[in-house]
């Protein structure tokens, strides 16, 4: 097994466009894989150039995401972020 890279979700709750879901901030996931680098869409919406921003796939387990809520903990969801919303993060306690 290849040893993951873990990212949490900022918080904040900036006005205006935003691509990263709120249930989603806040919330510790692993690179699933780099999808490349495309114009940041949250520019575009305001009619700006777009800088190009890498997008990657994050996984996140139920467990993290719903917590005591998650049905089936084991299960995983994945979301494409911009690497603007991710920073560095431990892995969480519960994968």
């Amino acid at each position: 097994m290849t040893e993951r890279t873990y990212l949490r979700v900022r918080e904040d709750m900036p006005p205006g466009h935003v691509r990263t879901p709120a249930y989603l901030r806040g919330k510790t996931g692993w690179i699933e894989r780099e999808l490349g680098s495309f114009p940041n869409p949250e520019e575009l919406a305001y009619r700006h150039a777009g800088t190009p921003t890498p997008l990657l796939r994050v996984r996140f387990s139920m467990a993290e995401v719903w917590g005591d809520a998650a049905e089936n903990p084991q299960d995983t969801l994945d979301a494409e972020i911009y690497a603007h919303w991710l920073a560095p993060a431990e892995a969480p306690h519960a994968t």
